[in-house]
């Protein structure tokens, strides 16, 4: 059980963060104790060759003024009156036979051969010994005197290495809770930098399990991790928004297809139990066909929304005269208004141009004229118009209707929804769908203000391109 639960927790990206962490931490110690070492033994060793040089000169100056023997003099009355530490001193003749030596009693075990055996270098050469069995080595400096002889003053390395011991004794006792430090800190910033993660984590089980409005709790620290956040679950929001509108898409298709269908089986199951002639069974099939045309045009719609809500249509963009296209529509729209009754009145401004594709532009305001002839009344009038406000290229279609009530507005763009006006109507409740997909697609918006009893104004606002402006070259949305 422990081992598994080891295994598992060795898998898991906190650890390999608290590993890093501790590496990390626990590395950036040991340089910073090098360094901190390698300066205290730099800085000792350079402080004992200045004791070494400063009594190396005092000695120079002594043995000058009066020779050997006043040099042995100062040496007793430095050791005796300055309290000075005992220093290693050798005076060697021109041939480096040792004609002074004050070796302190620490320094017994020297062998004086060693210094002997070593030919004049330059002055000064600073020489490191051993003494003998002991750890402590000899720090030596040799420096030149007249006539050939040569001073060796020296000291012991005892303190220095008592010193770096101590040093590094308490190096070692630091490490351990430094070490637990680096594990307990790095443990605590993985747990809290991966906190998010664990946030989305948990909200994809929930999504998983069916609660499609679980989002990830934003941290607020606006990082990258939070920005993730914001946008996973604004991802969240869309897919959720996606898949309650095919739920609510597919109860409005199963709904409105139902009919249709029925009434297609039903005049099917009456054609094959009747006895009847030539002329009423090609009724009958022609009633069919018309009912499978009305479900084939609606699947098709839907499939033609869709894909312009998506970006997966590929329209051929060109530069257009938008004046001249809403005009091509209203002609086509003439003879079944004037058939009803119905007055169609345009305004048109000159060079408005934007860039999109004419067929599928042409369909949406077709939609648009299409439910306002047929919502208007016998004697109204319907109004197509064309402007530039800015840098968009607005077309209006108004209609006498009977207008649309508050509580539906915010609906009539949804796909099947039908309005409780537009039940007595032919339709499948799809045609604004197909518009605002339409003119999204050409990042464009579209409106609609009405009033019960006052009619409805549609807008489309598209983007406007200059007069003189070049054709683009697009081949996608």
């Amino acid at each position: 059980m422990c081992s598994r639960l080891l295994k598992r927790v060795r898998k898991t990206v906190v650890f390999r963060l608290s590993l890093w962490y501790c590496l990390l931490f626990v590395l950036s110690c040991l340089f910073v104790f090098a360094f901190a070492y390698l300066l205290l033994s730099t800085t000792l060793k350079r402080q004992d060759q200045h004791a070494i040089r400063t009594w190396a000169k005092e000695l120079s100056v002594l043995y000058e003024a009066g020779g050997q023997e006043a040099l042995e003099r100062g040496i007793t009355r430095g050791r005796k009156f300055d309290g000075r530490d005992p220093l290693f001193v050798r005076l060697a003749d021109p041939d480096n036979r040792t004609r002074l030596l004050l070796l302190p009693y620490q320094w017994l075990a020297f062998d004086i051969k060693l210094l002997e055996r070593q030919n004049a270098e330059p002055d000064p050469t600073w020489l490191r010994l051993p003494l003998g069995q002991s750890e402590h080595t000899l720090e030596l400096g040799s420096f030149s005197l007249p006539e050939g002889y040569r001073l060796q003053v020296g000291k012991s390395s005892e303190e220095r290495d008592r010193i770096l011991r101590r040093f590094r004794g308490l190096f070692a006792a630091v490490m351990i809770p430094v070490l637990l430090l680096g594990v307990a800190g790095g443990a605590f910033l993985s747990l809290r930098a991966l906190s998010p993660v664990r946030d989305l984590i948990r909200t994809v089980r929930s999504i998983d399990s069916g609660q499609l409005d679980a989002r990830v709790p934003s941290p607020q620290t606006e990082d990258e991790l939070d920005e993730l956040v914001r946008l996973f679950n604004g991802m969240l929001g869309k897919i959720e928004a996606l898949i309650n509108g095919m739920r609510e898409t597919l109860d409005n298709v199963a709904h409105d297809v139902r009919t249709p269908m029925a009434r297609l089986r039903a005049t099917a199951e009456t054609a094959l139990r009747s006895d009847c002639g030539r002329e009423a069974l090609r009724e009958a099939l022609a009633d069919c066909m018309e009912e499978s045309e009305a479900v084939l045009t609606m699947l098709n719609t839907l499939m033609d929304i869709s894909e312009a809500e998506t970006g997966a249509v590929q329209p051929c963009l060109q530069r257009t005269d938008v004046s001249r296209l809403a005009d091509q529509v209203a002609a086509l729209y003439h003879y079944v208004a004037e058939e009803k009754g119905i007055e169609i009145r345009t305004h048109y401004e000159q060079d408005l141009f934007a860039t999109v594709d004419p067929a599928r532009m042409k369909q949406a305001v077709a939609n648009l004229v299409d439910n306002a002839v047929k919502y208007t009344k016998p004697g109204g009038t319907v109004r197509l118009s064309t402007h530039r406000r800015a840098m968009e290229a607005i077309i209006t279609v108004q209609d006498d209707g009977p207008g649309i009530t508050q509580d539906a507005l915010p609906r009539i763009w949804e796909r099947l929804y039908r309005g409780d006006d537009s039940r007595s109507q032919r339709g499948l409740g799809l045609g604004l769908s197909l518009v605002k997909a339409i003119v999204e697609a050409h990042k464009g918006t579209s409106e609609v203000v009405s009033e019960p009893g006052k009619g409805s104004t549609f807008t489309l606002r598209l983007p406007a391109t200059e007069e003189a402006a070049p054709i683009p070259n697009l081949s996608r949305l």
